[in-house]
């Protein structure tokens, strides 16, 4: 059976990401942070997988614990 996100946590996510200024990174693990879900860094990271289908967001400020763009990034999506 899938599982269905909740619209209101893919756009909170997608808020926070839009929030990273020019020239900064956050990690998964800060956003998951930030929108109260401590232990949820790959939920994070499955909304922003999806994140064409929401429109354009810097989606390449988003660094895995180690810094790095995760492997099969890719930049067209994205600005």
């Amino acid at each position: 059976m899938k599982k269905v996100m909740d619209e209101d946590l893919i756009y909170e996510i997608l808020s926070v990401v839009g929030e990273i200024p020019e020239g900064k990174v956050a990690t998964y693990g800060q956003i998951a942070k930030l929108i109260g879900r401590d232990k949820n860094a790959r939920l994070v990271g499955k909304v922003l997988s999806h994140a064409e289908y929401y429109g354009k967001y810097p989606c390449h400020r988003v660094v895995n614990h180690a810094g790095r763009l995760v492997p099969g990034w890719n930049k067209d999506f994205y600005y």
